[in-house]
């Protein structure tokens, strides 16, 4: 067994339980791989909706819904895979190639309607990722604010 490089960044996870939402610090050690991210948020075993977002390393974020059968995922930025584990198991599940290493394009893969049903369209979302000037964690921050969990997630990482 290898033991893999701890990667900088966080991983919350917000769940809906009786129409109110929480969200929780989840272990750093998830950032090292999708699966392990998964994992965590289906032991949180909630009724309602549970949404992961990580930020991972400042550079990008990865939202992770688990739903019955599988698994919703938006990654914020495609080119990451090339050098982060994490993304290249997103972009290893959504069946799709990485970009070249020569494209400086910033794209996001995955279902970007993935928090359509929580108040965050899926055109909201491309604006979000496409701004270049905002941090991961700010990205995050706006995505939080519209699907209703803004105050939660922005005391959780006041904890950081």
């Amino acid at each position: 067994m290898t033991l893999q490089e701890p990667v900088a960044g966080f991983a919350v996870a917000a769940v809906r339980e009786d129409g109110r939402w929480r969200c929780d610090m989840l272990d750093g050690s998830v950032l090292t791989g999708l699966d392990a991210i998964i994992t965590a948020l289906r032991e949180l075993r909630s009724s309602g909706a549970v949404v992961g977002m990580c930020n991972v390393d400042d550079e990008f974020f990865v939202l992770v819904r688990p739903v019955p059968g599988g698994v919703e995922l938006a990654l914020s930025d495609a080119a990451a895979a090339l050098d982060y584990d994490v993304a290249a198991d997103v972009l290893d599940l959504l069946r799709t190639e990485p970009p070249d290493e020569e494209d400086e394009e910033i794209w996001p893969e995955g279902n970007l309607a993935l928090l359509s049903d929580l108040g965050l369209p899926e055109e909201e979302l491309l604006l979000i990722t496409e701004e270049v000037d905002l941090y991961p964690d700010e990205q995050l921050e706006m995505i939080a604010q519209r699907c209703g969990f803004g105050e939660q997630f922005t005391a959780v990482l006041e904890r950081l």
